[in-house]
């Protein structure tokens, strides 16, 4: 199962259920995907076929959703 938090510009943003504790997401389009850490700090964790451009365009999407990841993440993992 994985979880959809939010979809914008093409984006989805969702999480794997049960993959690993350290808080991040992961991000899929029709032009590729990445996962980014959440903690300590908002960083690229892994990209297949982004471009530099997109890549600060979903880092600056996770900033701007960053409370509705946190607290999606806290609600989905605490179970």
């Amino acid at each position: 199962m994985s979880p959809t938090v939010f979809r914008e510009r093409g984006y989805r943003f969702f999480f794997f259920s049960k993959e690993e504790e350290r808080m991040h997401v992961h991000i899929v389009s029709g032009d590729g995907e990445a996962k980014f850490w959440l903690e300590p700090k908002i960083e690229l964790a892994k990209n297949c076929h982004y471009s530099r451009k997109q890549l600060k365009e979903i880092e600056s999407l996770i900033e701007g959703h960053y409370n509705v990841l946190f607290s999606a993440w806290q609600k989905y993992f605490s179970g």
